[in-house]
């Protein structure tokens, strides 16, 4: 999910009081009665607010994928871990998966035991339909891929592309919900038909729907792999993020994701040895994007020296409570674990540390001098600049007051623009900025971070719109090269070669000061469920909007059994 679109709205709702229920569950009514019968249901929550409606999985603006449910019905080919990114796929509704060297066609065998919820065999002509049905319709094809021929024989299904697509395969096979050829060529606009009657390969069926609670059940029968032990989903949409966290405080809600400030006394402390939280990092940073062509912060000495002061852990303590965005630590941005296995050999090892002396002298060598308590650049100019985000999301105000402090140890003079979302969003896009903390996009590798942040091939001038990255405007036309390399490379030595410069580059150049970095967790309660993904076992993202929340309620089993 795109982590700002709940954020926003998390944050925004935090501000105001909502009324929350009694926590009394199908679960609890049944163990309060002395029945000793296990758990049946799960009520998972998001503070996502009052739904409509749409059941169509392949939108975003769907319930179905605000709350997301859709992947208990709908399911992809592969099942894909951005955990343990360079972990193998393992297979789902396809039993193995072929590419060719050079990453331009792909070749599944789709299993012979899967079934629709109205009985009929999932075939790999629904597959091919799938696929056929994405690519002829830009809004549905969220990842931009650019298919060229997808075709069906027996059991199996390959699909063609126009370019090299190692960087995309998990968007390709893990996040692609696979639908029915009988029920879906019917549907004259499927981009925007809200599926009122979803059928799906899944183990769960849609029972009942209103604004705040979508019910689930599972299936009777025909399941291709053991049932879940869950009977029910019950999901609610909470009005905003207070009345989620009140949810899951007194058991009313047991699984969501959410951002829960103070965390350890408003949560986990009020009944630890149930109430969980997990946020680990994946392949996702945020951080402070310069603009680089604003004087002197065409300078790379100059940021450089901003990230050598720059203290993350406070950030992470006191913007982050502590979880929710694990500290970068590596100094090319990898968040670790997930990122360790793509650390150039140049940088194992060396860790991010706040040096303010060690900054100092990286100013004073490139022609930077101190008045007294104040930075002036090459030209004699005081050095300073507005940091801004928009003022609605308080955990990236505070991260900014903390870099505001920062940065006046070593004479830089910042101010904190509280914007309004809008216009931020705008500004940034544009380059019409100084600095300002956001996140990158994420992957199975580094590519999707560094992209985000040094692509020159989305490089636009200041004033025009650049919204598929490179904000901060870095014109490196050797990183740009290397990002080419690395996407188009068929062998494992050439991506290594093509990922050591863009670290080099990204350390030494600095174009964006990486502080955390995304995650796929969860809070959860473990009364009644136990089975949940955590750093014991991370078999895949714990939020219950990914793929990988089916194969979660998959392993789920009752306590105590």
């Amino acid at each position: 999910m795109r982590r700002r679109q709940f954020v926003a709205v998390a944050l925004a709702g935090a501000l105001a009081a909502t009324a929350a229920g009694c926590g009394e569950t199908a679960n609890t009514r049944a163990r309060d009665k002395g029945t000793g019968a296990a758990a049946t249901v799960l009520n998972i929550g998001m503070p996502n607010g009052p739904q409509t409606e749409n059941h169509n999985p392949f939108l975003t603006t769907s319930a179905a994928s605000s709350l997301g449910y859709k992947w208990q019905m709908y399911e992809p080919l592969m099942m894909w871990n951005p955990v343990k990114p360079a972990d193998p796929f393992r297979p789902w509704l396809a039993t193995k998966a072929q590419w060719t060297p050079d990453y331009r066609s792909v070749t599944v065998t789709v299993r012979d035991n899967a079934t629709w919820s109205d009985g009929k065999p999932v075939t790999a002509a629904d597959v091919a339909f799938t696929y056929n049905l994405v690519k002829a319709n830009e809004a549905l094809n969220l990842a931009a891929t650019p298919y060229t021929s997808i075709s069906a024989s027996g059991n199996q299904v390959t699909i063609g592309f126009a370019t090299p697509q190692f960087v995309n395969q998990q968007k390709i096979l893990a996040q692609v919900p696979i639908v029915p050829q009988h029920i879906w060529s019917t549907i004259k606009e499927p981009t925007t038909d809200t599926n009122k009657n979803p059928v799906g390969s899944g183990a769960f069926t849609l029972k009942s729907f209103t604004p705040q609670t979508t019910t689930l059940t599972l299936r009777e029968s025909g399941y291709w792999q053991e049932p879940p032990k869950v009977k029910e989903l019950r999901y609610t949409s909470y009005t905003d993020n207070n009345g989620q966290t009140t949810a899951l405080t007194n058991g009313e809600s047991e699984w969501s994701f959410v951002f829960i400030p103070n965390v350890k006394t408003v949560f986990v402390g009020k009944d630890p040895a149930h109430h969980q939280v997990w946020a680990p990092p994946v392949l996702g940073i945020h951080g402070l994007y310069v603009n680089t062509t604003r004087k002197p912060f065409d300078n790379p000495a100059l940021r450089r020296a901003m990230n050598m002061v720059i203290n993350r852990d406070d950030i992470f303590q006191q913007a982050s409570s502590g979880y929710f965005h694990p500290v970068v630590t590596s100094v090319t941005g990898l968040p670790t674990p997930a990122g360790d296995p793509f650390v150039a050999a140049e940088y194992k090892g060396q860790q991010h540390r706040v040096d303010v002396a060690g900054a100092k002298q990286v100013l004073t060598g490139a022609g930077f001098r101190f008045s007294g308590d104040k930075l002036l650049d090459p030209s004699g100019k005081p050095v300073t600049l507005t940091l801004t985000d928009p003022a609605g999301w308080s955990d990236y105000q505070t991260s900014l007051e903390i870099v505001k402090d920062n940065l006046a140890t070593i004479g830089i003079t910042a101010a904190v623009d509280k914007a309004n979302q809008e216009a931020w969003s705008r500004n940034v896009e544009e380059g019409k900025f100084d600095a300002t903390f956001r996140w990158t996009n994420g992957g199975a590798t580094p590519y999707d971070i560094y992209q985000t942040v040094m692509d020159g091939r989305v490089l636009k001038p200041i004033g025009k719109a650049s919204p598929a990255g490179n904000f901060g405007r870095f014109d490196s036309p050797q990183a740009t090269a290397a990002l080419t390399a690395y996407a188009n490379a068929t062998d494992d030595a050439a991506r290594t070669a093509a990922l050591a410069t863009l670290q080099k580059i990204f350390v030494e150049q600095t174009p964006m000061i990486p502080v955390g970095a995304d995650n796929v967790g969860a809070a959860y309660n473990t009364k009644n469920w136990v089975g949940w993904p955590d750093d014991a076992n991370p078999y895949g993202a714990g939020q219950p909007t990914q793929p990988n929340a089916a194969d979660v309620v998959q392993r789920l089993r009752p306590a105590g059994s």
